[in-house]
């Protein structure tokens, strides 16, 4: 009897270990300014509790969107971020694989210039402008500024004739080195995204932010707030499966986008940390300026699809050929 009692404790350990065992909730993070708030809870987080059930979040960095993405649709990465059209995109063509839940970014561009004349959109007319990212929220964001003013443009270097336009559209420099060229004189003018416009500025101060594109925006609108520019999505089946998972995960990560609009220094010191790619200076200029927010998919439903619309007016490709419907917008 002994002997069985024995037996029967250590099943019982096994079961109750087994029973134990702890999830994983993983996470693909970008490279950058996107997911600086994500900084927080690798530093305070390492488990999620919801219902009985413990999961351990686990982190993997990716240089760009293109990379993460092949890891979401074979189901080895569960939540990741992304620009608004890229997200559409993949859910138009992808069988609806991935759903957003939050809208994490508001816009931050800006047109960064070494001339003190440009104060004004219209004074780029006969100006050559350097655009971060061809197809992507800067360009399109520009191009309907540019229209919205009544000033024409043309992609630098196309085959027809741009004689006729008043702006041309370079997108020549890799991102990257964007403020480089600026500083050392090559380029006078370039739309760019934070952290680009803060890293420009602190290396020279000849380099300034001319014309804040969400003013500009609101200005020809009708819109009471910025444009989206940053989501978070979760794979469709995993949030099937993990309903209160990812209750637990988004309300965690509003507090840690909260936690970095009022931290901007610490924020800086904990993605240096953690080796997010940027230094912790630059964070700590550019978090006040990044325009971080977090606002659930269904009550930026209105935002997203206004922006949306301005991808599918310039290139249908852009967002997979239609917006998307409504179980794109996760809600509880």
């Amino acid at each position: 009897m002994k002997r069985i009692f024995i037996i029967f404790c250590l099943v019982s350990l096994i079961c109750l270990n087994a029973f134990a065992q702890t999830a994983q909730v993983r996470v693909g993070l970008l490279n950058g300014p996107t997911c600086v708030p994500a900084a927080f809870l690798m530093e305070n987080k390492k488990s999620l509790s919801a219902e009985g059930i413990e999961a351990e979040l686990t982190y993997e960095k990716f240089a760009d969107p293109q990379a993460l993405l092949p890891k979401m649709i074979k189901k080895e990465i569960d939540i990741g971020f992304m620009p608004a059209n890229v997200a559409a995109k993949v859910y138009n063509s992808g069988n609806k694989s991935i759903i957003c839940c939050a809208v994490v970014g508001y816009g931050n561009l800006s047109l960064i210039t070494t001339d003190e004349s440009i104060n004004q959109l219209s004074d780029l007319k006969g100006k050559t402008v350097y655009v971060a990212g061809q197809g992507a929220t800067p360009e399109y964001m520009f191009r309907y500024l540019l229209k919205e003013n009544n000033i024409s443009c043309s992609n630098s270097g196309d085959s027809g004739n741009t004689e006729n336009a008043s702006v041309l559209i370079d997108f020549s420099i890799p991102t990257a080195q964007i403020a480089a060229q600026l500083i050392s004189g090559k380029i006078q003018y370039a739309v760019v995204p934070e952290p680009f416009s803060t890293i420009a500025k602190s290396k020279s101060n000849k380099v300034r932010t001319a014309i804040d594109f969400q003013n500009e925006y609101l200005k020809f609108s009708n819109e009471k707030e910025i444009y989206p520019l940053s989501v978070m999505v979760v794979r469709s089946a995993f949030i099937k499966e993990n309903p209160e998972l990812i209750q637990s995960f988004l309300s965690e990560y509003e507090n840690a986008v909260n936690w970095t609009i009022n931290n901007p220094a610490a924020s800086g010191n904990l993605c240096e940390k953690f080796s997010l790619g940027l230094a912790a200076d630059i964070v700590e200029k550019a978090v006040p300026v990044s325009n971080y927010t977090y606002i659930p998919a269904a009550s930026a439903k209105a935002s997203l699809e206004k922006l949306l619309s301005l991808f599918l007016e310039n290139d249908k490709t852009s967002i997979g050929g239609k917006l998307p419907d409504e179980a794109f917008y996760y809600t509880k």
